[in-house]
């Protein structure tokens, strides 16, 4: 039977507000693609980043311009070329990989030879006062990662009452681009001493190449500085890990591919996610299977998520119901 493509915005209110240095989200807004052959519908889910110049507008136009292709049968290798990296061929990727599965019978788990269960995922603990910061640290006191959201506005204050809130917990900090060389430097001794496991992107991605030659007390981690695989030349120079994000790289397939090149360069790798659904961290599951931190804490943020979803079990992720995506 022929293809039909369908993309559509979705919005998710949020539980509270999820503070970082550039603003405040209070909801989550995400494109839908479905994928199907009239019988069976796979999904996917993209979130457009303005960081990125990305709106959910463009994205729906981009989708747009690759249906007749997708339509007409191209598989998820015609779609790296059909589109470039970013939401739009997340959404439509991620829904090829789900309807390729429950076409053939074979998960994509087992397509991969990896079935990730549940995954120790950072707990985010968004910009407010030291005090209030301390506080919702110490409700997850028991969780074993937290991420520690910051800015250029004494970042010290609020790390260290977080560390003295949940003092056995694994730290990641992300200033979010918002810190300057002389900040960094001068943090370096507060990072050591608050035992911070990792450091994200602490500078922005267009002011990082006097990185190459600094040595730092904690590896620093880079998130919107690193998009693909190709990426990595600059990367390897400069930074001692990377994010890895769906929703940069394109989709699962591109995730993929930046994973395990970066796992072969002896770098760290991370898997992190946009504030969105379940339908985004359903394939993210699989790239997590290959990374030392895993951040994918998304969904928790919502004040309802698509039925079936991931669940927090007291820092530990479990993933979605079978079915969900993937087959599961």
């Amino acid at each position: 039977m022929p293809r039909t493509l369908h993309a559509q915005h979705d919005r998710f209110a949020l539980s509270r507000p999820f503070r970082i240095s550039r603003g405040v989200k209070t909801a989550a807004d995400v494109i839908s693609v479905t994928v199907s052959d009239g019988e069976t519908a796979g999904r996917g889910e993209g979130v457009p980043y303005p960081r990125y110049g990305e709106s959910v507008e463009a994205a729906l136009a981009a989708v747009e311009q690759a249906r007749p292709a997708v339509e007409a049968g191209a598989d998820r290798e015609a779609l790296q070329s059909l589109l470039p990296p970013g939401a739009a061929r997340n959404a439509v990727d991620c829904a090829l990989w789900d309807l390729e599965a429950q076409l053939s019978g074979i998960d994509v788990a087992d397509r991969l030879g990896v079935r990730p269960g549940r995954l120790v995922s950072a707990i985010t603990l968004g910009i407010d006062t030291p005090g209030a910061m301390a506080e919702a640290a110490a409700m997850h006191a028991g969780a074993p990662l937290l991420k520690v959201k910051v800015d250029a506005d004494d970042p010290a204050a609020r790390i260290r009452a977080v560390r003295a809130a949940a003092p056995g917990a694994a730290l990641i900090v992300d200033p979010n681009e918002s810190w300057d060389q002389r900040l960094l430097e001068t943090m370096q001794q507060v990072l050591l001493e608050m035992e911070i496991d990792l450091i994200e992107q602490p500078v922005p991605a267009d002011s990082d190449s006097w990185l190459a030659g600094f040595v730092p007390s904690v590896p620093i981690c880079a998130d919107e500085a690193v998009h693909i695989a190709a990426d990595l030349d600059r990367i390897a120079l400069r930074y001692q890990a990377v994010n890895v994000k769906l929703d940069k790289t394109g989709g699962l397939t591109a995730a993929l591919e930046l994973a395990n090149a970066a796992r072969a360069r002896g770098l760290i790798v991370m898997t992190g996610c946009m504030v969105s659904s379940s339908l985004s961290i359903a394939p993210a599951f699989h790239v997590a299977a290959l990374s030392d931190f895993v951040d994918l804490d998304g969904p928790l943020w919502l004040r309802e998520d698509r039925p079936g979803g991931v669940r927090d079990e007291g820092g530990m992720l479990a993933p979605p119901e079978a079915g969900f995506w993937g087959n599961g």
